[in-house]
């Protein structure tokens, strides 16, 4: 019987006999991928062997003309630059003794004296150049550097404190340091090494290996003289050195933190403080060569008190004035302040005769030169960069107001707000009135003049510096009243900024915008800036952090007595 069938019959047919079999399918083509990865994965390899092999075959020669694989092309460390700091030659001569031993490993090597160096450049280009640098670095009469070393660790010193200096601004630098001095001199014992060494971990450079000081004195030096506590040092830095170069990658061998690396194990026991301080150290199993703290962490000698540490300060306050109560400080005199909401029991020793003004102790910023007893002038960043014949900062760009030609300065180191963003970490005073003894402005404006010439005058003979724009810079022909505080603050800002004009100085001031009556009651000034940091009240409370409980509707008036002044045509 002849049965015909319709297409759509037959085609079901199929699809229903593939439906059914769809295991064996599946099984067909999961067998096929498999396969095929198979012959894949295997052709590679075959590939890679062959290419191994063509490659030792090309041999050494070939390796040096170019073929060599990209780990062998890598350095590590470029070079060793060796800066030194000398008043009679030690430093020098160990300079070179080092450079010897370092040419000796096949490494460029310069050595390089501090006088003749410009750090402001100089160093920056050091975080990319993969060159070791090494500070070989003494410390002269009263804990101060050489001479030829004055301008690097001071520049060092303000570029770690400044604000605007940011705080990674050495990051890739590699380093080490030496320290060259007299522990006959107990309170000045190797401070400029020291100090050194914390400035460059404050800028984030990375340390190689812990710090060395050598000792002048034969009779408590470690190794018996200091050209041996050189050698000593010297034969760990040429084994750390041939490390760094095989591509180790270990900063130091000890435990870095807070600008403190102590070395662990067998190496503190044979590294020696040097701090002799006579009976302090009779009772230590082991002395430390190798110590990065400072007189900073440790409370100092230097009797400038930056205002940045004085919470590291707190804690020895609070045993001090314990000490005063049983009596142990005696011929110590105290006295009692209050700044901030602060309690300072604040120390002058018989030798000082004569007691420090509190408010001179919480308010010496880093850099800053005090005047009276609420005022202070520093110099920007910007003056040194323009006193080099560099750029200046906006105000040149926007204005024509030549940067080192203009004073930094401020008639009120307290302020009414408490910001989050504060580069004083909120320790200078504050408060909502005006509570100081005032000076006039007679007295401010002579001495912000002088200190502002006298730090203008330190630059003379410093590498890079131009003359003619040094010679400008003593005459001061613009004010930034901006430096710190709110110097809308001082009840004589009118008389202080008319005697500006007088000598001919142009006026730059800046309000944080909680003294609105002041700010009506203000005569005109060069240029007026308001600081708006917030534009809700939430936020400005959240940010400003104000001392006043009306700050937000002070923050409205300020800005209307700002649109006040804007002259109408």
């Amino acid at each position: 019987l002849d049965v015909s069938m319709d297409p759509w019959s037959y085609f079901h047919t199929c699809l229903v006999s593939i439906w059914l079999h769809r295991l064996y399918i599946y099984s067909a083509v999961a067998f096929g991928i498999s396969l095929w990865i198979v012959i894949q994965f295997t052709a590679t390899g075959t590939k890679r062997k062959v290419g191994e092999g063509l490659l030792q075959d090309l041999g050494a020669d070939k390796l040096g003309n170019g073929c060599a694989p990209p780990q062998a092309q890598e350095v590590h460390v470029a070079g060793v630059k060796i800066f030194y700091g000398s008043q009679t030659g030690t430093a020098k001569r160990f300079a070179r003794t080092l450079a010897e031993a370092v040419t000796s490993l096949n490494l460029p090597v310069e050595v390089i004296n501090m006088g003749d160096y410009d750090p402001e450049d100089g160093l920056a280009e050091e975080t990319s150049s993969r060159n070791i640098c090494v500070f070989l670095v003494a410390t002269y009469t009263e804990g101060q550097p050489p001479e030829s070393a004055a301008w690097f660790c001071k520049w060092l010193e303000e570029a770690a404190s400044d604000f605007r200096v940011g705080k990674s601004f050495l990051q890739g630098l590699r380093y080490a340091v030496f320290g060259l001095g007299n522990s006959a001199y107990v309170d000045h014992y190797n401070t400029v090494g020291r100090r050194m060494d914390r400035w460059l971990w404050m800028l984030s450079a990375s340390r190689i290996m812990t710090r060395a000081e050598g000792d002048c004195n034969v009779i408590q030096s470690r190794h018996g003289s200091i050209e041996a506590d050189f050698e000593a040092w010297k034969a760990k830095f040429l084994t750390r050195l041939q490390a760094l170069c095989k591509g180790e990658k270990k900063p130091c061998s000890g435990k870095c933190k807070k600008g403190k690396c102590k070395s662990s194990g067998k190496q503190s026991k044979e590294s020696s403080d040097h701090e002799h301080g006579a009976s302090e150290h009779e009772n230590t199993e082991a002395e430390e060569l190798f110590e990065t703290s400072s007189e900073e962490e440790t409370g100092g000698t230097d009797p400038v008190i930056d205002v940045e540490d004085l919470g590291n300060i707190m804690g020895h306050m609070k045993k001090a004035k314990v000490l005063l109560l049983e009596g142990v400080w005696n011929g110590a005199a105290g006295h009692l302040c209050c700044h901030s909401g602060y309690h300072l029991v604040c120390f002058v020793c018989q030798f000082l005769q004569a007691k420090l003004n509190c408010l001179m102790i919480c308010a010496l910023f880093s850099g800053y030169k005090l005047i009276g007893s609420h005022s202070g002038v520093k110099l920007c960043r910007w003056t040194k960069s323009m006193l080099r014949g560099r750029g200046g900062c906006y105000k040149h760009t926007f204005y024509g107001i030549e940067s080192h030609r203009c004073m930094e300065a401020t008639p009120s180191l307290a302020c009414a707000n408490k910001c989050v963003f504060c580069w004083r970490h909120h320790t200078n005073p504050v408060g909502t009135e005006w509570r100081w003894k005032m000076d006039q402005p007679e007295v401010i404006l002579q001495e912000a003049l002088e200190k502002h010439q006298n730090m203008i005058k330190q630059f003379k003979g410093v590498s890079g510096v131009k003359a003619a724009r040094l010679e400008e810079a003593l005459a001061v022909k613009h004010c930034a009243l901006s430096l710190v505080g709110e110097p809308i603050m001082y009840p004589h800002i009118n008389r202080l900024v008319r005697l500006l004009h007088q000598h001919g100085i142009s006026t730059f001031l800046v309000t944080n915008a909680q003294f609105p009556e002041e700010i009506r009651r203000l005569e005109p000034v060069t240029q007026l800036y308001v600081s708006v940091d917030a534009s809700t009240k939430e936020s400005l409370r959240r940010i400003d952090r104000p001392l006043f409980k009306d700050f937000w509707q002070r923050f409205l008036d300020s800005l209307k007595a700002l649109a006040e002044k804007v002259p109408t045509t």
